[in-house]
């Protein structure tokens, strides 16, 4: 089984329409999305819509709780809380609707998904080694995927530590013979200096696993972020993939 990964779309539509154009020749099996549809970006309603169209498998993420009023922003920073409230008024009825019935964790074929961390599905951020340590820790699967950081990264453990870290976009792994934890990076809002859109293919049969990144048209989404009154910095980060 081939199963593509994607996460943290954030509204971004040219970004999503770049990843599965280029998923889309290497026909997975499905298509798994770890939360985070909606929220900084200017087109929540259209990726909504191609995501449940397309996906086999969608968590619900902190932003998308945000813009359904299930989840405070009082913990957001001001940009978050600000997308937060103008994706909420964005939203339409049905989509909001589809987004209340998601979960923040899935588990499929031999696979642990979470949009955060398997100590907390919805908040916490795996950004070091000793969190992911706790992630593999609290998980039985081979393989845990999760998204949220924003930022690509593939971690192995043997039981005591972990090591890995960053994955570049061609970063290309054998998953068989140890524990990973995999993290896609963000179709929509990337955070790992690489302003490229990101996505992960993993071979399930084969014990394989490949990071790609893809090319979007980034000045148009920041046209469209600039025209709905979104912050100006949420628009000149995207050039940046901070």
């Amino acid at each position: 089984m081939r199963v593509a990964v994607i996460s943290d779309i954030h509204g971004n539509l040219h970004a999503l329409e770049a990843v599965l154009a280029d998923i889309e020749p290497e026909t997975p099996d499905e298509i798994w999305c770890l939360g985070d549809v909606v929220g900084y970006g200017p087109r929540p309603n259209e990726c909504a819509d191609i995501v449940r169209e397309r996906s086999a498998v969608v968590l619900v993420g902190n932003h998308d709780l945000a813009a359904i009023g299930k989840l405070d922003t009082a913990d957001f920073g001001p940009l978050a809380a600000e997308s937060a409230h103008w994706t909420e008024r964005a939203l339409d009825a049905e989509r909001a609707a589809w987004l209340r019935s998601l979960e923040p964790t899935a588990a499929r074929e031999g696979i642990e998904l979470y949009h955060g961390s398997a100590r907390d599905p919805v908040w916490e951020y795996v950004l070091s080694e000793d969190i992911a340590l706790a992630t593999l820790r609290a998980t039985t699967a081979p393989i845990v995927l999760v998204g949220h950081s924003h930022v690509a990264l593939a971690l192995s453990t043997d039981g005591q530590g972990v090591e890995g870290g960053l994955a570049r976009g061609g970063t290309e792994l054998e998953t068989a013979g140890a524990r990973w934890l995999l993290n896609p990076g963000s179709v929509g809002q990337p955070r790992d200096g690489d302003p490229r859109a990101a996505w992960l293919l993993i071979d399930i049969t084969a014990g394989r696993a490949a990071f790609r990144r893809v090319p979007y048209p980034i000045e148009e989404t920041q046209a469209e972020m600039r025209a709905a009154g979104l912050p100006e910095d949420l628009a000149v980060r995207l050039e940046r993939g901070v």
